[in-house]
């Protein structure tokens, strides 16, 4: 990691690092106590140098008073391990089919070594942090995923089966409360139980819009590999409210794999009323190749991508 040379810095240099602290002393304030729950995947977490500085502001976060969690996926890594097990899948829909012996290898990949590494991370700068999945203390009780796909010649909808392909269906979050009550820093692999015990694979943006939802958390952070959801003219949009980026779904400014995203996120400021959940006070997806981007978004007024709040 590169560090700072100090003997070349100026007294000039010296006071703009003391503004920029004294700057950051009202949202330090705000977020004092607060719960951050952060989605890490992506090119974020698969740079070395950007993992490193992740891991540090994490610590920083937690040092200052502020509570994060992270959710963290790991698609291309169980990808590269399924291929060298030899060990075939297919994705329907963006989805990785799951079978008995796909899922063995992603809760392999997921709840050991990727967890395991940015454990590492956040504990090599400074923090204690611990690795668990949502099979830990029933943090995720999961039910199968079920999608339907239209046949585009005869127009009937067919039922997919994505094996152990699962979503949320409650979390309990007592084994986090017993954590954020600590200076333990949870590290948490988006796999799930089911009602017979078995596992589930969750996508880590619907796990962690889930579990920001479930706790109340102030904001959920979805680190991505793009600047924020970008308006038609491609020009980043800071903030927008549910209603707005419905609208933007349905007429085409938000596409793609930005649906989903936004969807979660949509699901997490505006829990359902017959759930337990207490919702999220904003959610914001932002950049993840951007150095320190959790810093900029909670330390400084104009953060560092979208936010999305509820309109009501």
């Amino acid at each position: 990691m590169t560090s700072v040379d100090t003997s070349t810095m100026t007294p000039k240099d010296y006071l703009f690092q003391a503004v920029t602290l004294s700057e950051a002393l009202p949202n330090m304030q705000r977020y004092a106590g607060e719960t951050v729950v952060i989605k890490y995947g992506g090119h974020a977490m698969g740079d070395p140098e950007l993992a490193k500085l992740f891991a540090k502001d994490i610590v920083l976060l937690k040092q200052v008073g502020i509570n994060p969690i992270v959710v963290h996926g790991g698609g291309p890594q169980i990808g590269r391990m399924l291929d060298r097990l030899a060990v075939k899948s297919e994705f329907i829909d963006g989805l990785r089919v799951t079978d008995q012996a796909t899922v063995d290898v992603v809760e392999m990949v997921l709840s050991g070594s990727i967890n395991k590494e940015i454990v590492g991370n956040i504990n090599a700068a400074g923090g204690f942090a611990v690795g668990l999945s949502g099979k830990d203390g029933h943090l995720i009780q999961a039910r199968k995923l079920h999608r339907t796909k239209k046949d585009p010649e005869s127009n009937i909808e067919k039922v997919l089966d994505l094996g152990f392909v699962g979503e949320p269906d409650v979390i309990t979050p007592h084994i986090l409360d017993t954590f954020l009550e600590s200076d333990i820093i949870p590290v948490i692999a988006p796999i799930g139980s089911g009602a017979n015990g078995e596992t589930f694979n969750i996508n880590a943006d619907t796990a962690a819009g889930a579990i920001a939802s479930a706790i109340g958390a102030k904001r959920l952070l979805m680190l991505t590999d793009i600047a924020g959801v970008l308006d038609k003219d491609k020009n980043l949009i800071q903030e927008m409210n549910d209603a707005e980026a419905k609208a933007m779904i349905k007429d085409g400014t938000i596409n793609g794999g930005m649906i989903p995203k936004i969807e979660n996120c949509l699901a997490a400021v505006n829990p359902k009323a017959d759930s337990h959940d207490r919702g999220v006070n904003a959610a914001v997806i932002l950049d993840g190749r951007v150095p320190h981007a959790v810093l900029l978004e909670i330390f400084t007024e104009h953060g560092a991508g979208t936010m999305i709040r509820s309109s009501e």
